[in-house]
């Protein structure tokens, strides 16, 4: 297999494991009958945490992007090559490599969402309410206002690509992975429970889309509908702050780091 493949195999199973363990977490506090039924915001918050801590690990051949907002976070502040130089697997920075990221993370969050689904079969089927069968797939807002919710999302994830080339200035830059699974953790902790409230946090379009697109074609009885007219903002939003931290970083941050 040559880089490109292995690059690929890596941001699909490292954003599978995200999705796998992050919408499990929303499943187990949403759905009736689960262990973990009713365990509130910050269980979730600190379950997604975690999410990206495996992910990260799973990925760090690739770099660890296993967020398109982060890919083209990285490719707007200048990056060259993706990749792993330790492990001598990296590919330049083009619009294959690109779309390849991409294509991976999305794949893998479908494939992540598809086992949340066997996992909590049973609580699916017996959970009355679509609401929280939608939720466990995808993001909503509290207060519904497209552009405000737009604003949220570029916020959150500005952050999320900001502080990772931070980091990587110091040293790599291809991902993640640069920050190390623990400190994104608790990077990821920290912008859920300081900005997650309005809409949920996606700060990944691969993260809402794909589980989305997993909910629409799973046979979930009685879910209802997808809510494809919320589907845009959770996308767009996350590409839009990936891409200013990318462009912003590239003068702000020699000056203060």
């Amino acid at each position: 297999m040559d880089n490109l493949g292995i690059l690929f195999l890596s941001e699909l199973v490292g954003t599978a494991m995200l999705v796998l363990l992050g919408c499990g977490v929303v499943a187990n506090v949403a759905l009736a009958k689960t262990k973990g039924f009713g365990g509130g915001f910050l269980m979730v918050t600190f379950g997604w945490g975690f999410a990206v801590f495996a992910g990260v690990i799973v990925a760090y051949a690739s770099g660890a992007h296993i967020n398109p907002a982060v890919t083209l976070g990285l490719v707007a502040n200048g990056a060259t090559e993706f990749g792993n130089t330790a492990a001598d697997v990296t590919v330049p920075v083009n619009v294959m490599s690109v779309l390849a990221y991409i294509g991976a993370q999305l794949l893998g969050a479908i494939i992540g969402a598809v086992i949340v689904w066997l996992a909590y079969k049973q609580h699916f089927d017996q959970e009355p309410d679509p609401a929280p069968k939608l939720g466990t797939f995808s993001t909503g807002p509290g207060i519904r206002n497209y552009a405000w919710n737009l604003v949220t999302e570029i916020i959150g994830t500005f952050v999320l690509v900001f502080v990772v080339i931070g980091f990587g200035r110091n040293g790599d830059t291809s991902g993640l992975a640069a920050l190390g699974a623990l400190p994104v953790a608790l990077l990821v902790i920290g912008i859920g429970v300081s900005l997650g409230g309005p809409t949920g946090y996606a700060i990944n379009p691969a993260r809402d889309l794909g589980p989305r697109i997993a909910h629409a074609i799973l046979p979930i009885r009685g879910k209802g509908a997808s809510d494809w007219s919320y589907s845009w903002v959770p996308v767009v939003g996350p590409v839009i702050g990936g891409l200013l931290a990318g462009w912003v970083a590239i003068p702000l941050l020699p000056i203060i780091t």
